[in-house]
């Protein structure tokens, strides 16, 4: 009886970790955000479709595309995906025992930083990864034109806030970009997102956030296939 207790409280003092980790008991700064959600192109089908014809987007849904198990482990899955694209079938899981990340629980407490995601790509895919950070929107658009290239992957660590005008940090893929209209495809690992479109200035604005637990600004990193 009394380890069954035990191990309840521990559970619970987890996900009150990881709640308070992405900031749950705290007011958003961004509440007043109006989310990309309520803009026409968001989940436009003739555009949805367009974008999913793009060569990196094919490569990542024409295989399965994994969800997250629980909200801290958006970086282990944008991992498994980048490898699902690469007609891979390794799991969160397994990336995350490959890799070494610590969870409790499954919990990842308080997720991946950046430079974390950068080695976890590093030790699963065996290839170059360049860590991009501190970018100004010019250099951020450069770098998307390179997005629908079969021999890069992107993944991006952004803020949902200015976005959704909720949520926390999060890590995904860039599946595609469609320049002429200025528009990202992202493949949001959580199931409650999914695939949509944002149009690149919000998602830059997503992603020059502050990291709070590196003091840093967050970014994109650069998979380089050999």
């Amino acid at each position: 009886m009394r380890w069954g207790i035990a191990v309840f409280a521990a559970l619970w003092a987890v996900v009150f970790a990881v709640a308070w980790s992405f900031g749950v008991f705290s007011p958003s700064p961004y509440a007043r955000v109006t989310s990309i959600e309520r803009t026409p192109t968001f989940r436009n089908a003739a555009l949805l479709a367009e974008a999913e014809r793009m060569p990196v987007a094919r490569a990542y849904l024409s295989r399965s595309f994994e969800y997250q198990h629980n909200p801290s482990v958006c970086g282990p899955t944008s991992a498994a995906d980048v490898l699902h694209s690469l007609g891979r079938s390794d799991s969160q899981t397994d990336v995350m025992t490959r890799a070494g990340v610590a969870s409790v629980f499954g919990y990842v407490i308080p997720g991946l930083t950046l430079d974390q995601e950068a080695s976890v790509l590093r030790k699963t895919t065996g290839d170059p990864v360049t860590l991009l950070r501190d970018l100004d929107p010019a250099t951020f658009r450069k770098l998307l034109a390179h997005a629908n290239d079969p021999k890069l992957r992107f993944v991006v660590d952004f803020h949902r806030g200015p976005m959704f005008g909720r949520g926390h940090g999060h890590f995904s893929p860039i599946l595609a970009y469609l320049a002429d209209r200025d528009l990202v495809l992202v493949g949001d690992v959580n199931h409650d997102y999914g695939i949509y479109l944002v149009g690149a200035n919000r998602l830059f604005a997503a992603m020059d956030t502050i990291d709070d637990v590196t003091g840093k600004k967050r970014g994109l990193l650069l998979v380089t296939l050999r």
